[in-house]
């Protein structure tokens, strides 16, 4: 997909901006609780399945090397310990990126392309001073540009909370467009909000909004560093946010719900929760995605699982 590009700020669409949480709730098990109690094993085959191509697998921690970054690499591609499973797949089950420090990229590119997988699985990077996003403006800058030059595709930025707790979201649209620009026209942006540490979900909406006009091509929960990470409920108002600015605009911006999703069953509720919504349209890596970590070794344990029972 081509990488979006901002628009004009638009304060009118920040303004009367209300969310009743205990509405919020009660609509997502409405989407969500009943389709899941129904999902039969083959569904359930078929839904693992998309959880895994649609992964971001992430390695965020302080002691990443380039040997681990590689077997990082080669689970992306070989996510499946028996290889007997990748040729019954014929080899076009992958994950849909990697995702690991500036300073990893280099390392993540070299292995992809000793892999032969460089393009059809994204190279994403954490940028602008992850996971607290309070950095001079010119550093968190050079971040990205580094990021680029080192082959990230895709740049997952953070955003400064405290412009959001403070109200300042025509400094927010600022530093987000100023982000974009760095990108640069080939490589997606995704714009991480913090969601655990933005106060409140009117904050949310708000972020997703200015972050969508902004130039962002996804918007994210969460570092996965916070104390509250990704919730349906706050999926949810993000999703509103989206929609809303697809009616605005037309344009179709991407979700990524990051930390807390865990097991096959939380990205199905998810899945579902997108398809109910926004539409089987969303639910490709163009523009959904999960972030995370030990969710594959869930999809891998149910899918030997539930193909045993089929």
């Amino acid at each position: 997909m081509v990488a979006n590009v901002e628009i004009p700020y638009d304060a009118k669409q920040l303004a009367n901006v209300r969310v009743n949480l205990s509405c919020v709730v009660r609509s997502v098990d409405l989407l969500t609780s009943a389709l899941i109690k129904r999902v039969t094993d083959a569904e359930f085959r078929a839904y693992t399945l998309q959880a895994l191509k649609l992964t971001d697998l992430t390695t965020l921690a302080g002691d990443d090397t380039e040997s681990n970054v590689a077997r990082l690499c080669f689970r992306a591609a070989y996510p499946f310990s028996d290889l007997a499973t990748h040729a019954a797949l014929k080899g076009q089950v992958h994950t849909a990126a990697v995702c690991v420090y500036p300073s990893r990229v280099g390392d993540a590119h070299r292995a992809l392309k000793a892999l032969g997988m460089v393009g059809r699985i994204q190279i994403a990077s954490v940028a602008t001073g992850f996971p607290s996003g309070s950095y001079p403006l010119e550093t968190r800058l050079q971040e990205i540009r580094f990021a680029v030059e080192q082959g990230a595709s895709e740049i997952d930025i953070v955003i400064d909370r405290s412009l959001v707790l403070t109200g300042k979201w025509q400094q927010l649209y600022d530093e987000i467009v100023a982000m974009r620009k760095a990108c640069g026209d080939k490589v997606h942006l995704k714009t991480i909000l913090g969601i655990g540490e933005c106060g409140t979900m009117v904050n949310v909406y708000k972020a997703s909004m200015v972050a969508m006009m902004a130039g962002s091509d996804f918007i994210k929960t969460s570092t996965g560093k916070e104390a509250v990470n990704a919730t349906l409920p706050v999926g949810l108002v993000m999703i509103r946010a989206i929609q809303k600015f697809y009616r605005l605009t037309g344009k179709k911006i991407g979700l990524k719900p990051a930390g807390g999703v865990r097991t096959v069953r939380d990205a199905i509720a998810w899945m579902i929760m997108i398809r109910e919504t926004l539409g089987e349209e969303w639910l490709k890596p163009e523009l959904f995605r999960f972030g995370a970590s030990g969710l594959l070794d869930d999809i891998e344990k149910q899918f030997y699982a539930v193909s045993k029972r089929l």
